[in-house]
């Protein structure tokens, strides 16, 4: 059952708080030869928040079958790096000039020499990956990476404006779920887990990953900038239809605000600005909770064929936490 959360994120994270300083040393160290405009990118890209979940969740799976230490700090630096570098490039695609309310590197950056700098933090994920000496983490690796540029491809090209369950579901899976699922997947393969058990933390890393890319789409509506980091209502003013527009247009069909946007006028703020508002006031916002809790549900049943313990606690922890953060 969900429960509104009883402990602070890093309550939660106590049991792998070790690993996760080990993370932070890990991810900071040079490469060979590394330029020092990369190393300042570096440095400041880490230094601008971010709670850690994911490689949190990496340390927690692995540490549910006493994985090597070292091979799970390799692993969750690996999976934090293919993170931060998803964010360079999806910052400058979209024009972001802030996030968390700190300056992307593209504000300061060309166009150029941003996207030469996610390149070398994905090959820095790589680097670490490989060093936890498994081609099968190298393989959910790649096939992670490839799922995150094949989905801002379609993001690009095919799911704007589009009004769709099927395009949404596949979107998050792509832009979140997919690394959520590496995280604790991979952590039970260096862990020596069972298939079963490794299969059943990959439904966990999923159904908990959309859960907290829902409650992000959500914020998008009912938050505020100052704790966004980014201007109210991002996804819709760029035509992306998340699930609160979605149970919005199933509620209100004939909204003529919403019919502007989703024909494609989505240059006109006044319109923006009463399409979120309308979002923010309606029964959407309840409604795609109630999803996110489901799928957080879907992903907690998942870990119960796993040994009991600190970290699988913890796990379930996570999932709560998921859907009850700032709302």
């Amino acid at each position: 059952m969900i429960n509104q959360k009883s402990k602070t994120i890093a309550q939660m994270f106590d049991p792998v708080r070790d690993g996760l300083n080990a993370v932070e040393e890990r991810m900071r160290e040079y490469g060979p030869d590394q330029h020092e405009a990369l190393t300042a990118a570096t440095t400041h890209l880490l230094s601008s928040g971010g709670k850690r979940i994911r490689p949190a969740m990496s340390l927690m799976a692995a540490g549910v079958f006493d994985a090597d230490f070292d091979l799970s700090v390799s692993l969750a630096a690996s999976i934090e790096m293919l993170h931060t570098a998803t964010l360079v490039h999806d910052d400058l695609i979209d024009g972001s000039l802030l996030r968390r309310g700190i300056p992307t590197l593209n504000a300061n950056w060309s166009p150029g020499a941003t996207v030469l700098t996610g390149d070398y933090l994905f090959a820095r994920a790589a680097d670490f990956a490989a060093q936890t000496n498994s081609v099968r983490v190298m393989k959910i690796f790649a096939r992670t990476l490839m799922m995150i540029v094949n989905g801002e491809i379609n993001q690009m090209f095919k799911s704007k404006g589009i009004v769709s369950r099927d395009d949404y579901y596949r979107r998050i899976y792509a832009k979140t779920a997919s690394v959520f699922e590496a995280a604790t997947e991979s952590g039970a393969v260096i862990g020596g887990a069972t298939e079963d058990e490794i299969a059943a933390l990959a439904v966990y890393g999923r159904e908990v990953g959309s859960a907290f890319q829902i409650v992000d789409d959500i914020l998008d509506f009912v938050s505020d900038e100052a704790h966004l980091g980014k201007p109210v209502g991002g996804d819709l003013r760029q035509g992306l239809i998340t699930l609160p527009t979605l149970y919005y247009v199933e509620e209100r069909p004939n909204d003529p605000d919403m019919k502007d946007l989703l024909n494609g006028h989505m240059g006109d703020p006044a319109i923006t600005a009463r399409a979120v508002e309308a979002v923010r006031n309606s029964a959407a916002i309840r409604a795609s909770l109630v999803e996110a809790r489901e799928f957080a549900q879907r992903g907690l049943a998942a870990l119960d064929i796993l040994p009991a313990g600190s970290h699988t606690d913890s796990l379930r922890e996570i999932a709560e936490y998921v859907v009850s953060r700032d709302l």
